[in-house]
């Protein structure tokens, strides 16, 4: 069984992925425009002047496949009670791809040491989406002793 995310853009579905691209090297496994549906929408499900808008994408960033949408191209993002998660090998990714989610996002907590990781930091980007960026260690967490 596997759990990945779908993430819906209404409407910058196009713009999260050439960001994604950029900002953490996510490749391109999928693009499914509406006109490209063998079977069409229905009706009032997206505007008029929708059809090049993306029904299905999916984004490989790293191990792990993200799936996205334009979804019903509303013009509302709204990504709230969660965070998707990137464990990065050293401090310098970790930087690198924490600079580039918050370039025009909104930074939580900024990146820095904490008992569990060398470098951690969660930060919302510019679609809304929550991100939390940690750095990989194979050090057991750091506990209060009772």
């Amino acid at each position: 069984m596997l759990i990945e995310p779908y993430l819906f853009f209404e409407g910058r579905c196009e713009e999260a992925i050439e960001f994604y691209r950029q900002a953490l090297g996510a490749e391109v496994e999928m693009i499914v425009r509406y006109e490209e549906s063998p079977e069409p929408p229905p009706p009032d499900m997206v505007p008029p002047g929708s059809e090049k808008k993306i029904m299905h994408a999916g984004l490989r960033i790293g191990g792990a496949l993200v799936m996205l949408s334009d979804g019903n191209c509303s013009g509302k993002t709204s990504f709230g009670g969660f965070s998707l998660s990137i464990t990065v090998p050293d401090a310098e990714t970790a930087d690198r791809f924490f600079n580039a989610l918050a370039e025009d996002g909104q930074v939580q907590m900024p990146l820095g040491e904490t008992f569990w990781s060398p470098r951690f930091g969660m930060v919302a980007d510019r679609f809304g989406v929550g991100w939390m960026i940690s750095q990989h260690t194979d050090e057991p967490p750091r506990l209060a002793e009772r």
